[in-house]
């Protein structure tokens, strides 16, 4: 059992299938189709189903979708978030692997943080010339001047 599910008082009541697929679509902004897919290609376990056969999820699906929506903003790819998924459920031995995805997507998104605050010292300069400003100092990150040496 992962780290996690552990850690949880009441884990009955935290895997208890009770959510409709429209439920849950409603609280995370997924499509009902995207949740179906999810499922169909492995990025989520299996999701009970009730007396008729419709899907019933849990609360520790909710919180699984919420971790797969912070992987999408990282930029993670979906085949990597598959492979996290099957690491997750081959148990605590894949620890070391799990760690190591991590740590790369960690630092993947510090460079793309560092990306976009270049990208807004730009957009900051750009507003002070369109503002008729001069308080602000032409960002290194701009590598050309223009060719007509006026604004742009």
């Amino acid at each position: 059992m992962d780290q996690d599910a552990v850690a949880r008082t009441d884990g009955n009541e935290y895997e208890r299938p009770k959510y409709s697929i429209g439920q849950v679509a409603d609280r995370t902004g997924l499509s009902r189709d995207t949740l179906r897919w999810y499922e169909r290609i492995g990025l989520m376990s299996y999701i009970g189903r009730d007396h008729t056969g419709n899907r019933r999820f849990s609360d520790r699906d909710l919180e699984w979708l919420a971790l797969i929506g912070r992987l999408r903003l990282t930029g993670m790819p979906v085949a990597d978030m598959i492979r996290y998924a099957e690491l997750v459920r081959a148990g605590e031995q894949t620890y070391p692997d799990r760690l190591t995805m991590f740590r790369q997507t960690r630092s993947d998104v510090l460079d793309k943080i560092a990306e976009l605050q270049q990208t807004v010292a730009v957009l900051d300069y750009k507003i002070a010339i369109y503002e008729g400003r001069s308080d602000l100092s032409r960002p290194t990150t701009i590598t050309a001047p223009p060719s007509d040496g006026g604004a742009t």
